[in-house]
């Protein structure tokens, strides 16, 4: 069995040692126990119920004590049986399709305006221009507030993923304030809400069916609130970027993208397939089993690559990045009990960003090398200098829902 340093910043998911391991077998030996490298064990292990979430662990792991820590540990992530459940149920029923549809022209607009912006230059600093401010004026959307309250939101939002990266530990206390301050806000969205301010949004959503539910303290609201404002503005912004530097590496794709604004719910499906932000899942032992002729010990943390999973050659016999082929889902958004609760937002607010930037950019290149993040974790671009040509399509968007963008991919939903 090979040996994958995840602890080493310069690791990725991509690299040829995890090509070579995943070869040899289905797992690898990691400092923080094993990595899972093949799409059948990945699907497999998601499901099986003799593990737990892993990533409530995270904080101990990093040797993480302050505000963050206990958050994390105590949110949804950290969660397992009736409790999770519990706070599943609070929010899933919110974040319906019908829900989510609603949204979906607002995100055009915060798209075409930024898009509007960009028209008389000829570069822009990807991330900053476009992809951070979308994220961060989506989520307002999602919560009801104004779209000027985007750049508060959106620092915190990033100041807070800086805890999700191998080298978490040196940034525990730009992350421990960002988790009070977001904090703070989800009591007050929490308070305008129960005051009827708002009686649309998301967080009223939320306040209705926790004020209904008995079981459901305060905090475990609060926590929840923090958590859907994190996911929602850093895999966002984080997938836009990693998004438009595959089609800067696959023009072809763009052109193809351009031509056929159809593709756009299937293009969603292959960013994440082929560069996902989350670059892995975890999972933790909770008895002692035997799984593809190894013994996982109980409490062995399990580490399900899910980049390595979806270019496993036993079912992704095309190499490379198209988004005109139609291949098995991907784990980009975790699975089984824990799987995200906020992909179908995520799916139509990056989907509306693409149309936005197809019908924008003719063409677009580096302008500059990127600025990366670790390629391990949750990754993203840190800058994104782009140069791009101009070609304002009058072209009809064609209409989808956000369920549509998810189906696009075989197989069955989560």
């Amino acid at each position: 069995m090979h040996h994958l340093d995840l602890a080493d910043p310069a690791f990725s998911t991509r690299s040829a040692a995890v090509r070579t391991a995943r070869e040899a077998h289905w797992c690898a030996r990691t400092p923080y126990g094993l990595a899972v490298l093949r799409y059948r064990e990945v699907g497999m292990l998601l499901r099986d119920r003799r593990l737990r979430q892993g990533s409530h662990a995270w904080p101990l792991t990093n040797g993480l004590t302050g505000p963050f820590a206990q958050f994390w540990m105590r949110s949804v992530i950290g969660q397992e049986g009736a409790a999770h459940r519990r706070l599943r149920d609070l929010a899933v029923p919110v974040l319906s399709e019908a829900f989510i549809e609603g949204l979906r022209p607002s995100f055009q607009a915060i798209a075409d305006d930024l898009c509007a912006g960009l028209v008389a230059r000829e570069t822009c600093e990807f991330q900053g221009d476009f992809a951070i401010p979308f994220a961060g004026q989506a989520i307002c959307a999602l919560l009801g507030l104004p779209l000027s309250d985007w750049p508060i939101i959106s620092h915190d939002a990033s100041d807070l993923g800086l805890a999700m990266g191998v080298e978490c530990r040196r940034h525990e206390p730009v992350f421990d304030a960002a988790c009070e301050r977001l904090t703070a806000l989800a009591a007050r969205l929490v308070e305008r809400a129960r005051d009827g301010e708002d009686r649309t949004s998301y967080i009223a959503g939320l306040v209705a069916r926790a004020d209904a539910d008995p079981q459901t303290d305060e905090t475990a609201l609060l926590d929840l609130i923090v958590i859907s404002i994190f996911g929602g503005v850093d895999t966002t912004r984080s997938q836009l970027g990693l998004g438009l530097s595959l089609f800067i590496d696959h023009p072809a794709q763009w052109a193809a993208l351009r031509a056929d604004p159809s593709l756009i719910p299937n293009a969603v499906e292959e960013i994440i397939r082929a560069r996902p932000t989350t670059t892995w899942v975890t999972r933790e032992a909770v008895e002692d089993f035997e799984f593809g002729g190894e013994t996982i010990a109980k409490g062995t943390v399990l580490h399900l690559l899910v980049h390595a999973s979806a270019r496993d050659p036993a079912i992704c016999d095309a190499a490379g990045f198209d988004i005109t082929l139609r291949r098995r889902k991907h784990f980009g958004f975790g699975g089984g009990a824990h799987h995200c609760i906020g992909h179908l937002v995520a799916r139509t607010d990056i989907a509306c960003a693409l149309a936005a930037l197809a019908r924008t950019f003719e063409t677009v290149d580096y302008d500059g090398a990127p600025v990366w993040l670790p390629d391990s974790g949750n990754t993203s671009a840190e800058r994104l200098p782009i140069r791009y040509t101009i070609a304002i399509c009058d072209k009809p968007e064609p209409y989808f829902t956000p369920r549509a963008a998810q189906n696009m991919a075989l197989g069955d939903s989560e």
